[in-house]
């Protein structure tokens, strides 16, 4: 048998480990924003209510606390995985047998997502939920006008491609989960300026992690960056959910 190629190398992992730690040294700040895992948390708890879902042995991946903090309780046991402590979701997981599989703003920055997807299953019991919430294909539309204004007629590497949600939904069955759902909602924030856009992506994990990355903008790159994106910008987040069962 023909070894299957390695998937392309897309995000570097060393860059992916190095914005999720400076993440979490940011949210140790007060105040510091944490809307699209809020909003993520939010979701999961209310579609393991409508499911009438009662989770008893739960894996959640890149949580910081707080949907495990929702979930746990005395017949509910909850394991807490992050990518900032060297947790590589593109591998088989140690442990295994949940009946509830919860991942968290991780899996847009996976170079293997079908094999991520198939490592999840793994990990989940027979009948097993998985609840998986990442940024899509569709956000961030007046950072790109910005970048792209700003490099001219080059334009650079600068900001992640992004899974839609009907090739989610393929990669799902391809993965082998059962009963495969992708949806799509819009999470809209406005910005005073571009500079608080980058603090707030920063503080999130949302900075560039491609192995490739463009040069950095010039001083008149980012001038015409700043003008283009404006003040007072409402910019929109994507937000793609995963639900299947194995």
């Amino acid at each position: 048998m023909m070894a299957q190629p390695a998937p392309p190398l897309i995000f570097s992992p060393a860059r992916r480990l190095a914005v999720r730690r400076r993440m979490l040294r940011a949210q140790l700040n007060p105040g510091a924003p944490r809307y699209l895992l809020a909003d993520m948390v939010d979701d999961v708890t209310e579609r393991l209510a409508f499911l009438r879902h009662d989770p008893r042995r739960v894996l959640v991946i890149g949580d910081l606390g707080e949907a495990g903090a929702a979930l746990a309780g005395p017949e509910c046991e909850v394991t807490g995985l992050d990518p900032a402590t060297g947790f590589d979701q593109e591998q088989p997981f140690p442990v295994a047998d949940f009946d509830t599989v919860i991942s968290l703003g991780t899996l847009d920055t996976a170079n293997d997502l079908p094999g991520a997807l198939i490592h999840l299953r793994h990990a989940a019991a027979p009948g097993g939920l998985l609840l998986a919430s990442f940024v899509a294909a569709g956000s961030l539309e007046n950072l790109r006008a910005a970048m792209l204004a700003a490099d001219g007629e080059r334009p650079g590497p600068r900001i992640h491609p992004m899974v839609d949600v009907r090739a989610a939904g393929q990669l799902l069955q391809r993965a082998g989960w059962r009963d495969p759902v992708a949806d799509v909602r819009s999470l809209q924030v406005r910005f005073s300026s571009l500079n608080s856009l980058v603090t707030d992506l920063r503080a999130q994990g949302l900075s560039n992690t491609l192995a490739r990355p463009g040069p950095a903008l010039s001083r008149q790159q980012l001038s015409v960056a700043k003008e283009q994106f404006g003040s007072g910008t409402t910019e929109t987040f994507e937000i793609l959910t995963l639900t299947g069962r194995r």
